[in-house]
């Protein structure tokens, strides 16, 4: 098995250099298992919002591409699939892959008044830092 850096995936994603993109295939389309990390899928996640400013369903789909790939061996899958059922109902990806890597906790601690609201309305155990309100 081969781990691989966030740059590969944005590359087989955006096809923004395509020479890139053509070596980015043949290292997901290979024989060798890839290993995609939490950090990895955080940072691609990151890069399509920001540096490429893709709507949040056109990086759901991205994501859900990578993760289906027949070589792609993600890291804590479980937490992952967790993760962007959280981020299909409103959170942002980074706030749920923290959630979903504290299953240990008894919830998370946040003064992020809007993940509050919306892990609330989905179920979720996050919670307000001790005086800080919400």
């Amino acid at each position: 098995m081969i781990a691989i850096d966030t740059n590969l995936l944005v590359r087989y994603i955006t096809n923004d250099d395509p020479l890139q993109a053509r070596q980015a295939l043949a290292v997901l389309a290979g024989r060798e298992a890839v290993f995609v990390s939490r950090t990895v899928l955080l940072e691609l996640e990151w890069m399509l919002r920001a540096a490429y400013e893709l709507p949040r369903e056109a990086i759901e789909h991205a994501l859900l591409t990578i993760l289906g790939l027949p070589s792609v061996v993600p890291e804590h899958p479980t937490q992952i699939a967790l993760a962007l059922e959280g981020y299909r109902q409103g959170l942002d990806f980074a706030d749920a892959l923290h959630y979903t890597g504290a299953e240990q906790a008894r919830g998370l601690l946040t003064f992020d008044k809007k993940m509050l609201k919306r892990a609330r309305e989905i179920g979720w155990r996050v919670l307000p830092v001790p005086g800080a309100g919400a």
